[in-house]
């Protein structure tokens, strides 16, 4: 837990038992979660509390947002040295249409994307859809 402190205090982010708690559930996951997962692994605690402290993570770079495609926001730990900036921190997400996950394909950089003059880029999302390692058995 000390370094998931060393980690929240680097972002200016006051440590608290919840927020280290949801760091620590959220760097267990290979896939990335929605809020509810947190929730129903947390069922005794605020869902307000939980709200807050992703919206904060999400706001100082700890984790990124992800846009699947289901309708449901979905959320993962951004790799060190993340930013979160549309210049330079852009991957590739799998989302599995089997088994319903989706996975941060780190290693996988999305290009620069130049939009026409005028034009202003709040935000790119990649996701490629199909059958996980995992269901393909491959």
């Amino acid at each position: 837990m000390k370094k998931i402190e060393q980690i929240l205090e680097s972002k200016n982010i006051r440590v608290t038992a919840m927020r280290l708690l949801i760091y620590k559930f959220l760097a267990e996951k290979e896939i990335a979660v929605a809020l509810s997962d947190i929730e129903n692994n947390f069922e005794k605690a605020d869902r307000t509390t939980l709200y807050r402290t992703v919206k904060t993570f999400e706001e100082k770079a700890i984790v990124h947002q992800i846009d699947d495609g289901t309708g449901i926001t979905k959320y993962a730990l951004c790799e060190k040295g993340c930013n979160c900036k549309i210049e330079n921190d852009l991957h590739l997400h799998f989302h599995c249409i089997n088994c319903n996950e989706t996975v941060c394909l780190t290693e996988h950089k999305i290009p620069q994307i130049k939009v026409p003059k005028g034009f202003v880029s709040e935000n790119i999302n990649l996701v490629v859809k199909g059958i996980c390692h995992k269901c393909s058995g491959l």
